[in-house]
């Protein structure tokens, strides 16, 4: 069980990374005016995609390996709460995906001032979610 617990935490971590800097690429494809600089960002910004979904599918099978087969948090309420953050974070992970579409064709009307702020939501969700875990307040 530690070494689905240990790859969970690796793999989480490294599906964060993507939550994190996928949205900066965004602030900077908001501001960018150069074709070929911005042709560099949506590369990137594909690339990233790609890993992180691909790196997010384990990271939640582990999870819910601990859960289901180890029974961690089975029945209690942290655990409820703290799934209830990881269906918000796959539901950003998805708007994510929109979000890159919209600029792959050339349609954003965002500013990078929003997407400043939303790169900060997956980082709520971490707190929410750490804390839950290793706190286990109910």
């Amino acid at each position: 069980m530690l070494w689905i617990k240990s790859l969970h935490i690796v793999l989480v971590a490294s599906w964060f990374a993507g939550l994190f800097y996928l949205p900066r690429i965004f602030v900077n494809l908001a501001m960018e005016t150069d074709p070929a600089a911005t042709a560099r960002l949506l590369l990137m910004a594909r690339k990233l995609f790609r890993f992180m979904t691909f790196i997010a599918v384990p990271a939640l099978a582990c999870g819910l390996w601990l859960w289901l087969v180890a029974g961690i948090g089975a029945g209690q309420g942290w655990l409820h709460a703290k799934l209830t953050i990881v269906v918000l974070l796959i539901a950003y992970h998805a708007y994510c995906g929109r979000l890159l579409h919209t600029f792959q064709r050339g349609e954003n009307r965002r500013s990078d001032k929003w997407y400043r702020m939303f790169n900060e939501l997956p980082v709520l969700g971490l707190l929410g979610a750490t804390l839950l875990v290793v706190i286990k307040p109910f």
